[in-house]
């Protein structure tokens, strides 16, 4: 029987071949007819794209500049994507968690950075609980259920198909350990134990060997949410401090002007590359996708050189797993400039 999808194929076999197109030309697929349009838009797509491994890894940004509006980096075409502006009424939204489960992008929480021009006042809100998801195959953004929390600064990671957020600020003077988790299915939160311990610094998220770990800035200390969720464990492991980024499930580090290799207890950290030309280079995001480490826009600071502040769109690289990392640069952001206020991969 003849397909709707391609003629002479069974529907089950079209979709395969539809599933194989990379997420960039989705939008030309679109355009064919109205089969094709519901069949990239499926969640049925989705599902076999992971089953023949046809699933990508997209880096998605927002920076400072323009307000509220992302764009998704495809690494194995160097080419951006802008998507629809981000419909939150917080304007210049920074200090929020950023984490990406089942195909979707979820941005959740923080607070406005938006300074008005005339009167030199910031926007009154710091901390939020909305939460904000965006559909890649729909191209829609949508509201989800709220936080039980208003937070900023605080830490947030993917795991096992849920989000998970702990800690942070509620306001710029009062920190928390309060701690949930979000059933995207569900669109449910629920709270989880408080952390162990609560500091006056913000706070990040990393998935180490499948476990939470909530650092805090300026601390040695790290906090590990244990046996599937049940309590918080405290561990001193003196890591570097500075931007970090996971790849391959190695940690590493940019401190003191190199990249470093994150070891663990008696081994020495390893020095993978010098960054010494990113030195007046701050703001920008940092994160590791594929073999590489990526670091995305950014400003350049007033300096003795440079007397005012400088906007990026910049992208540089390193394979940190080749025989001798050497940076490179990919395709600069094409819409987006400035400070980083949010990084995420999305795999769909």
């Amino acid at each position: 029987m003849a397909s709707t999808l391609l003629d002479g194929l069974p529907n089950e076999v079209a979709l395969q071949c539809l599933a194989r197109v990379p997420f960039l030309f989705h939008p030309m697929l679109q355009l064919v007819c109205r089969s094709w349009r519901a069949s990239v838009q499926s969640g049925e797509l989705l599902k076999i794209r992971n089953q023949i491994g046809a699933t990508e890894e997209l880096l998605c940004v927002l920076a400072f500049e323009p307000e509220n509006m992302w764009q998704l980096y495809d690494p194995l075409r160097d080419k951006w994507i802008t998507l629809p502006v981000m419909p939150s009424q917080i304007r210049n939204i920074a200090r929020f968690g950023v984490a990406s489960v089942s195909g979707k992008l979820y941005v959740i929480g923080g607070g406005s950075d938006r300074v008005d021009p005339l009167t030199g006042d910031h926007d009154t809100i710091f901390a939020s609980n909305e939460v904000w998801s965006y559909d890649p195959l729909h191209r829609v953004w949508s509201q989800r259920a709220p936080m039980l929390v208003a937070r900023a600064m605080f830490a947030c990671c993917a795991l096992d198909g849920k989000i998970i957020v702990a800690g942070g600020f509620t306001n710029c003077r009062k920190s928390i350990s309060k701690a949930e988790i979000y059933d995207p299915e569900a669109d449910m939160w629920v709270p989880l134990p408080d952390l162990r311990q609560a500091h006056s610094s913000a706070c990040s998220g990393l998935v180490i060997k499948g476990k939470m770990h909530v650092l805090h800035k300026g601390l040695s200390t790290v906090q590990i949410l244990e046996d599937g969720g049940s309590h918080w464990a405290v561990e001193d492991f003196s890591w570097l401090q500075g931007p970090m980024a996971m790849v391959g499930g190695e940690l590493y580090v940019l401190s003191n002007s190199c990249i470093m290799k994150q070891r663990g207890e008696n081994f020495p950290d390893k020095m993978v590359s010098c960054a010494s030309e990113f030195q007046s280079r701050i703001g920008f995001g940092m994160i590791g996708l594929g073999d590489s480490i990526y670091l995305v826009g950014g400003v350049i600071g007033p300096g003795p050189r440079n007397q005012c502040i400088k906007p990026l769109s910049d992208v540089d690289i390193l394979n940190v797993t080749s025989d001798r990392p050497t940076w490179r640069p990919g395709s600069p952001m094409t819409h987006c400039r400035g400070s980083i206020c949010g990084c995420a991969l999305l795999r769909i």
